[in-house]
Protein backbone atom coordinates (compact mmCIF):
# COMPACT_ATOMS: atom_id res chain seq x y z
CA UNK A 1 0.00 0.00 0.00
CA UNK A 2 0.97 3.57 -0.60
CA UNK A 3 1.88 5.90 2.13
CA UNK A 4 -0.88 8.56 2.89
CA UNK A 5 -0.24 11.99 2.36
CA UNK A 6 0.70 13.96 5.18
CA UNK A 7 -0.73 17.11 3.45
CA UNK A 8 -4.31 15.01 2.55
CA UNK A 9 -7.47 16.06 4.51
CA UNK A 10 -7.35 12.57 5.74
CA UNK A 11 -4.55 12.93 7.63
CA UNK A 12 -5.62 16.44 8.69
CA UNK A 13 -8.65 15.11 10.25
CA UNK A 14 -6.88 12.82 12.54
CA UNK A 15 -7.09 13.28 16.41
CA UNK A 16 -3.63 13.26 17.44
CA UNK A 17 -4.49 14.86 21.20
CA UNK A 18 -1.98 13.53 23.83
CA UNK A 19 -2.51 10.68 25.44
CA UNK A 20 -5.18 9.11 23.13
CA UNK A 21 -3.35 6.89 21.52
CA UNK A 22 -2.65 4.96 24.48
CA UNK A 23 -6.58 4.83 25.26
CA UNK A 24 -7.10 3.94 21.83
CA UNK A 25 -4.21 0.50 22.25
CA UNK A 26 -5.77 -0.35 25.74
CA UNK A 27 -9.70 -0.32 24.45
CA UNK A 28 -8.01 -2.31 21.76
CA UNK A 29 -6.47 -4.63 23.73
CA UNK A 30 -9.74 -5.23 25.42
CA UNK A 31 -11.55 -6.06 22.87
CA UNK A 32 -8.84 -8.47 21.70
CA UNK A 33 -8.93 -10.49 25.41
CA UNK A 34 -12.97 -10.21 25.28
CA UNK A 35 -13.17 -11.88 21.80
CA UNK A 36 -10.68 -14.83 22.96
CA UNK A 37 -12.62 -15.49 25.69
CA UNK A 38 -15.38 -15.92 23.89
CA UNK A 39 -13.17 -18.76 21.37
CA UNK A 40 -12.20 -20.48 24.74
CA UNK A 41 -15.69 -20.63 26.14
CA UNK A 42 -17.29 -21.95 22.72
CA UNK A 43 -14.00 -24.17 22.37
CA UNK A 44 -13.72 -25.52 25.63
CA UNK A 45 -14.71 -29.50 26.23
CA UNK A 46 -17.01 -29.72 28.73
CA UNK A 47 -16.57 -31.89 31.48
CA UNK A 48 -17.89 -35.49 32.02
CA UNK A 49 -20.35 -34.16 35.09
CA UNK A 50 -21.86 -31.35 32.66
CA UNK A 51 -22.21 -33.68 29.72
CA UNK A 52 -23.92 -36.41 32.35
CA UNK A 53 -26.19 -33.27 33.70
CA UNK A 54 -27.36 -32.24 30.45
CA UNK A 55 -27.96 -35.90 28.61
CA UNK A 56 -29.93 -36.38 32.02
CA UNK A 57 -31.93 -32.85 31.92
CA UNK A 58 -32.71 -33.99 28.28
CA UNK A 59 -34.08 -37.44 28.66
CA UNK A 60 -35.89 -36.94 32.19
CA UNK A 61 -37.87 -33.74 29.98
CA UNK A 62 -39.21 -36.39 27.13
CA UNK A 63 -42.06 -38.86 27.97
CA UNK A 64 -41.44 -42.13 28.04
CA UNK A 65 -42.21 -44.29 24.80
CA UNK A 66 -43.90 -47.36 23.94
CA UNK A 67 -40.37 -49.23 24.09
CA UNK A 68 -39.62 -48.06 27.39
CA UNK A 69 -40.84 -51.85 29.34
CA UNK A 70 -42.17 -50.29 32.85
CA UNK A 71 -44.53 -47.82 30.43
CA UNK A 72 -45.46 -50.83 28.01
CA UNK A 73 -46.43 -52.72 31.16
CA UNK A 74 -48.60 -49.94 32.86
CA UNK A 75 -50.34 -49.54 29.04
CA UNK A 76 -51.34 -53.49 29.50
CA UNK A 77 -52.78 -52.56 32.82
CA UNK A 78 -55.05 -49.90 31.03
CA UNK A 79 -52.49 -46.73 32.34
CA UNK A 80 -52.86 -43.74 29.89
CA UNK A 81 -50.41 -41.16 29.47
CA UNK A 82 -51.41 -37.90 31.75
CA UNK A 83 -53.42 -40.30 33.94
CA UNK A 84 -52.90 -40.60 37.70
CA UNK A 85 -51.42 -44.16 39.13
CA UNK A 86 -53.87 -46.70 40.51
CA UNK A 87 -56.88 -48.07 40.35
CA UNK A 88 -59.18 -45.20 41.09
CA UNK A 89 -56.61 -42.55 39.90
CA UNK A 90 -55.99 -41.24 43.40
CA UNK A 91 -52.05 -41.94 42.93
CA UNK A 92 -49.48 -39.45 41.47
CA UNK A 93 -49.19 -37.97 37.78
CA UNK A 94 -45.95 -36.46 37.90
CA UNK A 95 -42.69 -38.71 38.21
CA UNK A 96 -40.94 -38.49 41.59
CA UNK A 97 -38.31 -35.88 41.18
CA UNK A 98 -34.22 -37.13 40.64
CA UNK A 99 -31.84 -35.48 43.16
CA UNK A 100 -28.48 -36.70 42.11
CA UNK A 101 -25.53 -35.67 44.80
CA UNK A 102 -22.92 -34.07 43.34
CA UNK A 103 -21.12 -33.19 46.54
CA UNK A 104 -18.04 -35.41 48.13
CA UNK A 105 -19.56 -35.03 51.57
CA UNK A 106 -21.00 -38.55 53.21
CA UNK A 107 -24.62 -39.53 53.16
CA UNK A 108 -26.23 -37.42 56.17
CA UNK A 109 -24.27 -34.92 55.99
CA UNK A 110 -26.57 -32.32 55.06
CA UNK A 111 -29.07 -33.66 58.46
CA UNK A 112 -26.23 -32.75 60.45
CA UNK A 113 -25.74 -29.51 59.14
CA UNK A 114 -29.16 -28.92 59.51
CA UNK A 115 -29.03 -30.31 63.48
CA UNK A 116 -26.11 -27.94 63.87
CA UNK A 117 -27.78 -25.12 62.73
CA UNK A 118 -30.69 -25.64 65.25
CA UNK A 119 -28.87 -26.66 67.46
CA UNK A 120 -26.78 -23.00 67.05
CA UNK A 121 -30.30 -21.08 67.17
CA UNK A 122 -31.16 -22.73 70.20
CA UNK A 123 -28.54 -21.68 72.05
CA UNK A 124 -28.87 -18.13 70.61
CA UNK A 125 -32.81 -17.87 71.97
CA UNK A 126 -31.17 -19.69 75.58
CA UNK A 127 -28.76 -16.46 75.52
CA UNK A 128 -31.03 -14.17 74.54
CA UNK A 129 -33.63 -15.28 77.46
CA UNK A 130 -30.97 -15.84 80.44
CA UNK A 131 -29.85 -12.59 78.96
CA UNK A 132 -33.44 -11.07 79.78
CA UNK A 133 -33.71 -12.67 82.88
CA UNK A 134 -30.65 -11.01 84.23
CA UNK A 135 -31.76 -7.55 83.56
CA UNK A 136 -35.22 -8.18 84.40
CA UNK A 137 -33.24 -9.42 88.27
CA UNK A 138 -30.74 -6.56 88.04
CA UNK A 139 -33.84 -4.47 87.57
CA UNK A 140 -35.55 -5.83 90.44
CA UNK A 141 -32.69 -5.84 92.52
CA UNK A 142 -32.44 -2.22 91.91
CA UNK A 143 -36.19 -1.55 92.66
CA UNK A 144 -35.18 -3.46 96.56
CA UNK A 145 -32.26 -1.32 97.01
CA UNK A 146 -34.50 1.46 96.34
CA UNK A 147 -37.35 0.73 98.71
CA UNK A 148 -34.70 -0.25 101.36
CA UNK A 149 -32.54 3.16 101.17
CA UNK A 150 -36.08 4.82 101.29
CA UNK A 151 -36.97 2.97 104.03
CA UNK A 152 -33.50 3.11 106.09
CA UNK A 153 -33.90 7.40 105.27
CA UNK A 154 -37.06 7.16 107.02
CA UNK A 155 -35.67 5.11 109.58
CA UNK A 156 -32.89 7.19 109.78
CA UNK A 157 -35.16 10.41 110.46
CA UNK A 158 -37.09 8.36 113.10
CA UNK A 159 -34.16 8.64 115.26
CA UNK A 160 -33.44 11.71 114.81
CA UNK A 161 -36.84 12.93 116.19
CA UNK A 162 -36.49 10.24 119.01
CA UNK A 163 -33.15 11.34 120.18
CA UNK A 164 -34.51 14.80 120.11
CA UNK A 165 -37.27 13.73 122.68
CA UNK A 166 -34.90 11.98 124.69
CA UNK A 167 -32.69 15.07 124.70
CA UNK A 168 -35.51 16.92 126.02
CA UNK A 169 -37.07 14.72 128.19
CA UNK A 170 -33.90 13.71 130.49
CA UNK A 171 -32.82 17.11 130.56
CA UNK A 172 -36.26 17.73 132.04
CA UNK A 173 -35.65 15.35 134.44
CA UNK A 174 -32.00 16.84 134.97
CA UNK A 175 -30.02 13.95 133.01
CA UNK A 176 -26.93 15.68 132.14
CA UNK A 177 -25.13 12.76 130.48
CA UNK A 178 -27.72 10.29 127.89
CA UNK A 179 -27.62 6.62 129.00
CA UNK A 180 -25.69 5.78 125.39
CA UNK A 181 -23.83 8.41 123.99
CA UNK A 182 -26.19 7.90 120.53
CA UNK A 183 -29.45 8.37 122.62
CA UNK A 184 -28.79 12.54 122.80
CA UNK A 185 -27.80 14.23 119.04
CA UNK A 186 -24.26 15.10 118.77
CA UNK A 187 -23.75 18.84 118.38
CA UNK A 188 -22.76 19.24 115.17
CA UNK A 189 -19.98 21.80 115.98
CA UNK A 190 -16.66 20.11 117.87
CA UNK A 191 -13.51 19.98 118.49
CA UNK A 192 -10.80 17.72 116.82
CA UNK A 193 -10.79 15.55 119.77
CA UNK A 194 -14.33 15.18 120.44
CA UNK A 195 -14.61 13.69 116.54
CA UNK A 196 -11.99 11.36 116.90
CA UNK A 197 -13.92 10.18 120.41
CA UNK A 198 -17.06 10.09 118.15
CA UNK A 199 -15.38 7.38 115.60
CA UNK A 200 -14.08 5.19 117.76
CA UNK A 201 -17.71 5.15 119.38
CA UNK A 202 -19.20 4.52 116.15
CA UNK A 203 -16.73 2.03 115.45
CA UNK A 204 -17.06 0.25 118.43
CA UNK A 205 -20.90 -0.05 118.26
CA UNK A 206 -22.46 -2.67 115.33
CA UNK A 207 -25.99 -1.50 116.11
CA UNK A 208 -27.55 -0.64 113.18
CA UNK A 209 -30.19 2.12 112.57
CA UNK A 210 -33.28 -0.09 112.98
CA UNK A 211 -31.53 -1.83 116.28
CA UNK A 212 -30.79 1.60 117.65
CA UNK A 213 -34.40 2.87 117.31
CA UNK A 214 -36.08 -0.30 118.46
CA UNK A 215 -33.86 0.48 122.24
CA UNK A 216 -34.21 3.81 122.11
CA UNK A 217 -38.24 3.59 121.41
CA UNK A 218 -38.03 1.17 124.66
CA UNK A 219 -36.19 3.73 126.26
CA UNK A 220 -38.51 6.15 126.12
CA UNK A 221 -41.44 4.22 126.96
CA UNK A 222 -39.72 2.57 129.83
CA UNK A 223 -38.21 5.72 131.46
CA UNK A 224 -40.38 8.94 130.21
CA UNK A 225 -43.43 6.58 129.20
CA UNK A 226 -43.24 8.99 126.10
CA UNK A 227 -44.37 7.04 123.09
CA UNK A 228 -42.97 8.67 119.66
CA UNK A 229 -45.17 7.30 117.06
CA UNK A 230 -48.22 8.90 118.76
CA UNK A 231 -46.16 11.80 120.33
CA UNK A 232 -47.95 11.66 123.74
CA UNK A 233 -46.12 11.20 127.15
CA UNK A 234 -48.33 9.05 129.40
CA UNK A 235 -48.94 9.24 132.96
CA UNK A 236 -47.05 5.94 134.02
CA UNK A 237 -46.93 2.31 132.29
CA UNK A 238 -50.89 1.48 133.05
CA UNK A 239 -52.07 4.64 131.08
CA UNK A 240 -49.36 4.04 128.34
CA UNK A 241 -50.26 0.32 128.04
CA UNK A 242 -54.29 0.70 128.02
CA UNK A 243 -54.34 4.18 125.83
CA UNK A 244 -50.97 3.61 123.60
CA UNK A 245 -52.48 2.27 120.47
CA UNK A 246 -49.38 0.08 120.71
CA UNK A 247 -46.17 -1.09 121.84
CA UNK A 248 -44.05 -0.96 119.11
CA UNK A 249 -43.41 0.94 115.68
CA UNK A 250 -44.84 -2.34 113.75
CA UNK A 251 -48.05 -1.77 115.36
CA UNK A 252 -48.35 2.00 114.66
CA UNK A 253 -47.42 1.77 111.22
Amino acid sequence: EEEEDYMSDLFIKQDVRPGLPMVRRVKEAIQKEEKQKEANEKNRQKSIKEEEKERRDLVLKSALSNENKGFALLQKMGYKSGQALGKSGEGIVEPIPLNIKTGLSGLGHEEFKKRKAEEKLENYRQKLHMKKQANEQAADQFRIRFKNKQEERKMEGDLRKSQRACQQLDMQKDIDVPKETWFWIEPEEEDKKDEEDKEDECTSSDLSVSEKLHILTAYLREEHFYCIWCGTTYEDSEDLSSNCPGDSAADHD
